[in-house]
């Protein structure tokens, strides 16, 4: 467990400085920083459409890490009520699960 985050989370990184938001899998957590292989969420539709295309990648995922100071928020990137998670709509789109594929991506690198 990660500071009440299970291993390989499924998260949502709210960032400052400059205002930034990351969807991916929490790699770790630590006290200077957290380190996320994943996607910035403005390009997060339009990647999850290129997978279920089978298109070249034009956008693909990152390993990041990112220095306490810059974290403003991390979520677990769960379903509220009937609107569904990012995961969910990965799932639904691209066929497989979240978690699946960003551990093939991060162990291809």
């Amino acid at each position: 467990m990660m500071e009440g985050f299970p291993p390989q989370s499924i998260v949502i990184l709210n960032l400052v400085n400059p205002k930034e938001k990351f969807w991916g899998m929490l790699l770790s957590l630590s006290p200077v920083g957290v380190t996320l292989r994943g996607i910035n969420l403005d390009s997060f539709d339009d990647w999850v459409r290129q997978l279920a295309r089978e298109e070249e990648q034009i956008l693909d995922l990152v390993s990041m890490f990112v220095p306490l100071f810059r974290i403003e928020r991390i979520f677990l990137d769960e379903a509220v009520g009937t609107v569904p998670s990012y995961s969910d709509y990965f799932q639904q789109v691209v066929g497989m699960q979240p978690e699946e594929f960003l551990g093939n991506k991060q162990t291809r690198h």
